[in-house]
């Protein structure tokens, strides 16, 4: 790693305990380059021009698609018994860690009073996962593993699928008390899935 990637990504880890923190609001440039430990807050500006640019990095950076959406070409000839499972352990290990739980708590409720907050949030984690999952199933779909089907709807159906679960974690501890593991949830939930887009004949 580089001296400038270094920074960068010293600034993202500072944003990133910032935002969790205090929240969008709350967390501000000066906040932020003092946590960094940098000199002077406009080296921030040097990589990030505003501080909706710098969220969004950071939530990108965090996020457990990143790696799937930056480079989508090793996953998409996989089957889908091997990747969906991998995604859906991906997203809810993500949500499971509490700095993350922190995190959402304090996005839902900024939300309602910065609804350009909730663009953030979709543009730079929520667009980017399903553009990456509509491109894995229409490939799917192709090599024949799957049934025809509008991708746009089964690439939301999986990601919804996995939103109780979130919401147990992060919103709705007492959800949890019927014993179901994120383990068993993506088990039952892939089966189906899959069940329902099974290719024909």
């Amino acid at each position: 790693m580089t001296e400038e990637q270094e920074s960068r990504q010293k600034i993202l880890d500072a944003a990133f305990a910032e935002f969790a923190d205090k929240g969008f609001r709350g967390a501000t440039i000066k906040s932020i380059a003092q946590r960094a430990e940098l000199q002077s807050p406009s080296l921030i500006y040097w990589y990030f021009p505003t501080k909706e640019d710098l969220f969004q990095a950071t939530v990108e950076s965090r996020s457990p698609f990143t790696a799937a959406i930056l480079d989508p070409a090793p996953l998409l000839d996989r089957p889908p018994d091997e990747v969906l499972p991998q995604l859906a352990q991906g997203y809810l290990h993500f949500m499971s860690q509490p700095d993350i739980q922190k995190l959402v708590r304090l996005f839902f409720s900024e939300m309602g009073k910065r609804p350009q907050l909730a663009d953030l949030v979709s543009q730079s984690l929520i667009e980017p996962a399903l553009d990456f999952l509509k491109t894995y199933l229409s490939h799917q779909v192709q090599k024949g593993r799957m049934r025809s089907h509008d991708v746009r709807s089964s690439a939301r159906a999986f990601m919804g699928m996995l939103l109780p679960q979130v919401f147990t974690l992060v919103i709705f501890p007492r959800l949890g008390a019927d014993g179901l593991t994120n383990e068993i949830h993506v088990q039952n939930m892939i089966e189906i899935y899959l069940t329902g887009l099974q290719a024909e004949g």
